[in-house]
């Protein structure tokens, strides 16, 4: 433990757990994490299956203005986390490890209601100096390649914008390493009170010990909080149930003869599919398309299709394009609860979890509520 700081221990190397943990140790905290798979996530590997992480799914699709809120926690939480992220992409570029981000969403309306939906939300976000920008359809008929049709109208966010996930994992593993984190590849099997601090039990038959345990283990974190809670009548045992939902997504190289979506003004958005021009592979010729949402741990090949088309929507210029890779991930979902669930079951004991859409988005103020926790109830191990 540092002399100004606790120890804490994070489960889970995804974004919002390695958020938390290279958070934590930049302000001075000594941090463990642990994660059995944290080694090839925090190396950006593509890796296999659907038990991996959801945040190698992700596409790091940031939509905190055209978010269609514009108050309460969800809205507070998407707007901390905009601010935060430029901060620590400057921070982290600054310590050498940069984040390729590239700024602007463009939503797309492809009927009247959506075409009425995206004014009105433009012009309540106008109305609190956020610069949504409406686009008519003759402008939209400019961009090249063509868009998805039909496509009446667009609103065009420009503080959002996309990083890249792997590259996010990556930067934020290396930097707090620099800083004194360590990152530990073993699973956390038990958590159980320990004088006033917590103990977890490890796989691998032994255990640490630190004044405060943060669970992002993805759904594994309700079988956690519900083993400690058998065991320790201080832990609420009340609703943390974390289902899994599993999201599929296509890499695309285009024909070389066929325009180039990066001189599209950020990422597109159309019926709810992403399309995210990825300048920085293969000379701009690469596009992320995705993700789906499904419920469970099994891909459905249906819903595959089904994005690869578009719903049967896709221009011919996509329709040529070569899959040149395809990825998975499992995201987890709260039940009954809304997401994210920012919770202290017990004194020295965190919940960051449920991040099953915007894990990307929100690890910052994920991790920005943890150190809040932290800071304000010190604890001694």
């Amino acid at each position: 433990m540092t002399p100004s700081g606790t120890s804490v221990i994070v489960v889970g190397g995804g974004i919002v757990g390695l958020a938390c943990a290279w958070f934590q140790q930049c302000r001075g905290h000594a941090v463990l994490l642990l994660d059995p798979a944290q080694a090839a996530a925090a190396a950006g590997a593509p890796g296999e299956g659907p038990e991996r992480s959801g945040s190698l799914a992700a596409l790091g699709v940031l939509m905190a203005d055209s978010f269609h809120r514009d108050r309460g926690r969800a809205w507070e939480l998407r707007q901390r986390s905009l601010e935060l992220w430029s901060q620590w992409r400057h921070e982290l570029d600054r310590r050498g490890h940069p984040i390729p981000y590239r700024s602007g969403v463009l939503l797309l309306a492809a009927d009247g209601d959506e075409e009425q939906r995206l004014g009105a939300l433009g012009a309540r976000k106008r109305a609190l100096g956020l610069p949504l920008e409406p686009w008519d359809r003759r402008r939209l008929e400019q961009l090249e390649p063509g868009l998805p049709q039909p496509c009446l109208a667009g609103l065009h966010s420009g503080r959002d914008g996309q990083l890249d996930p792997g590259s996010a994992l990556a930067a934020l593993a290396a930097d707090g390493r620099e800083r004194g984190l360590t990152l530990r590849a073993e699973a956390a099997v038990a958590l159980r009170p320990d004088g006033g601090g917590w103990r977890v039990d490890l796989a691998g038959g032994g255990a640490e010990r630190a004044a405060w345990v943060v669970l992002a283990a993805g759904t594994a974190s309700g079988a956690l909080l519900k083993a400690a809670a058998g065991v320790a009548a201080r832990v609420d045992s009340g609703p943390w149930e974390l289902e899994p939902v599993l999201g599929q997504a296509l890499e695309l190289e285009l024909e070389l003869d066929a325009p180039l979506p990066v001189h599209w003004p950020g990422v597109v958005v159309w019926r709810g599919v992403n399309l995210v021009p990825r300048p920085d592979l293969e000379g701009g010729r690469r596009l992320w398309l995705g993700a789906t949402l499904e419920p469970g741990r099994r891909a459905g090949p249906d819903q595959l299709r089904e994005l690869r088309d578009l719903g049967g929507a896709a221009p011919e210029w996509l329709r040529q394009a070569r899959v040149v890779r395809r990825w998975q991930g499992l995201r987890p979902r709260p039940v009954g609860r809304p997401a994210p669930l920012l919770e202290q079951p017990a004194p020295g004991l965190l919940l960051a979890g449920g991040h099953y859409r915007n894990g990307i988005l929100l690890a910052p103020a994920s991790a920005a509520w943890v150190a809040g926790q932290i800071e304000a109830r010190p604890t001694d191990a």
